[in-house]
Order: structure tokens, then sequence, then C-alpha cells
């Protein structure tokens, strides 16, 4: 009968097949890159012990502004007695797992998300209220990433500080995250300047592609909108606030690395250097954008005037906090979680073997 029949092996995994050899090629194309780059490795042994702490903590900050997201987006609804709170340690455990599988899993971002939301359903969360909450954090973390050069644009205009004051990229990324929180905060209580937003964008767009028109962009836009509004209702102007947050202490620990081996750069330049690596990682070719978020940024710092073994050197420092080393903090993480869900301890222990 047709329900006994095998699944076909190539629709199996001739797609798992398709997307292994393209991982194969980028990270081929990017291995010289990579190769280079870790050769500066033993450079970091100059690096003082406090930049190190500087770096740790920056990025920590930038982590826990992500579970303090998912903690506003899965916050239970007033009255809601049924839907237990999310802890800390949990909503960790989740970000720490999914972000460390989108950097060695093909599929990335997509594959973290399955990974953070299994964690999170597993702990007693609802399935429709994690899959809205993430996907609501997810727009709200990439608007944040688009809004950057548009804030940037004026400083570059004005004419920032030297590049000898490259230290001031930290009162900066302070300030562009208060100015976020402002933008944020009118985009979630002012449709119609959305709306209006979205028309002038479409209305260029239409230019390039005839298929975008002002008022599908503008509604495509409130679409997304409205999906943030519903997610955190309530409690946006904190969700904004963690968005930005984890944004810009990012950016803090880029411009730490880069101070640390005393670089000078503009800090509106370093910002859009960091905008379009952070774009890189988009890129489904290689896990996290690996090899091509490296290249890419070593190259844009160098454009911007840094020199190239400081940029290579600082970029390492940056990718040491930002990518590798939430790599084994994620595995401890997904460890530990399944070694809970298996103790037999709270909800998880119900669940047959085997289901998600």
């Amino acid at each position: 009968m047709a329900s006994d029949a095998q699944p076909n092996p190539i629709r199996r995994w001739g797609g798992r097949a398709v997307l292994l050899l393209i991982t194969g090629a980028g990270l081929y194309v990017v291995a010289p890159s990579l190769l280079t780059m870790f050769g500066a490795w033993p450079q970091l042994a100059s690096v003082e012990v406090h930049w190190f702490l500087i770096l740790a903590v920056l990025e920590t900050g930038s982590l826990a502004m992500l579970w303090w997201l998912a903690k506003i987006a899965l916050a239970p609804a007033a009255g809601d007695t049924t839907t237990p709170h999310l802890g800390w340690g949990t909503a960790a455990a989740a970000q720490l797992a999914g972000h460390a599988a989108s950097k060695v899993i093909p599929g990335g971002a997509a594959t973290g998300g399955v990974v953070q939301g299994r964690v999170l359903v597993t702990a007693g969360q609802p399935a429709g209220a994690v899959v809205s909450g993430l996907t609501a954090s997810n727009l709200l973390t990439s608007a944040v990433l688009l809004l950057l050069p548009v804030l940037t644009i004026p400083a570059l205009a004005i004419g920032p500080p030297p590049a000898e004051q490259l230290r001031l990229g930290l009162l900066v990324s302070l300030i562009i995250a208060i100015v976020i929180v402002a933008v944020g905060v009118v985009a979630l209580t002012a449709p119609r300047a959305v709306h209006a937003a979205g028309r002038g964008v479409g209305t260029l767009a239409h230019v390039v592609r005839r298929r975008w028109t002002a008022e599908s962009t503008a509604d495509a836009l409130m679409s997304q909108r409205d999906r943030v509004v519903a997610a955190f209702a309530g409690r946006w102007w904190w969700a904004v606030f963690a968005a930005a947050g984890n944004r810009m202490l990012d950016y803090a620990a880029l411009v730490a690395a880069l101070v640390a081996f005393g670089a000078h750069a503009r800090p509106a330049e370093v910002l859009l250097a960091y905008v379009v690596a952070q774009a890189l990682t988009f890129i489904p070719i290689t896990p996290g954008g690996l090899g091509f978020v490296d290249a890419g940024l070593t190259g844009l710092l160098v454009v911007i005037g840094v020199p190239a073994d400081t940029a290579l050197i600082g970029t390492l420092l940056y990718r040491l906090f930002s990518f590798w080393l939430p790599i084994p903090i994620g595995a401890l993480a997904w460890a530990g979680w399944r070694i809970g869900t298996r103790g037999g301890s709270g909800q998880p222990s119900s669940r047959p073997e085997g289901q998600v």
C-alpha cells in the first residue's frame, strides 16, 4: 500500500545534500581568509586583560537583551494563570542553544529558531505563542539593523569625531540606542507615520522594481508592524529598548576590539562596516556567515582607513567573543537542557520519548 512505501531517498536527502554542497563550496571560497585570520591568533596575547573583560561584558549584555526580549514576548497576559512565566535560565538556555545551532548547522537562523523554539515549548510555553513571539523578536531586531544606516547618514554628513577619537564610539552606541527607542516608540504608537514611511520607500523602490508600489510596500510594512504590536502588547517600550540594546552593545564590542589595538577610525564609519557585516550573516551559504562576515568586516575596516593588520586582528578579537565563544557555551546550554528533560523533573518528563 502507499502508506507502507518507503519515503523517496532523493526527496528526503536531496535537499540536504545540495545544502551541504553549497556550504562546502562556500567554505572553500572563504578558507584562505579564515586561515589568514587564524594565523593572527598569537597576536591576541598582546591584548591587555581588561579588554577581554570589557568584550565579555558587552557581548554578555548583548545576549542578555535577547533573553529579555524573549521574556517580554512570552509574558503571560493579565489574568492568565495557566501559562508559566519564562524564567531567565530557560530564556538564556533556549537562546544560547539556538544561537549556537545557527552558527554550526547549515540553515542558519531558521535552524537556530527551531532549536530555540523546541526548548521553550518543552519548558511549558504554548507553541503558538513561541512561534509568534520569536517571529516578532526577529522582526524587531532586523528592523533595528535596517534602521542603523539611516541614523548613520547624518553623522557622516555632519562630520563626526575625528579618527583618533574612536573611543567615542562607545558613547555613539548609547546615543543611537536612545534614538532607536524613540523611533520605535513612534512606529508602534503612530501607524499613520509607518504607513507614510512605507509609501515613501515604496515610491523609491518602484523606480528599481516596477512590481513594488507605494501602497503594497506600505501595506507590507504595516502588516509587520501589527505583528510586533500584537506580540508585545503593553510591553513594546521595553521590547524596543531590548532590541536596540542587543545591536548597540554588539557594535560597542567591535569598537572595543578595535580600540584595544589602537585603531583610528570614525565611529560612524565603523558602524556602517558593522551593519554590512551583520547583513552578511543572512547569506545562507555558510553557517552564521562564517568566513564571509570575517572577510567582509576586515575589508570594510581597511576601506575606512584601519590598517590591514589592525583590521584583521581586531576582527578576530571581536569574532572570538561574538561568534566562537557562544558556540561551546550554547552547546553546554543544550546539553544541560537535555539532561534536565531526561531527568524526570518538571513538565518535560511527561512527554513520551522521542516526542518534540
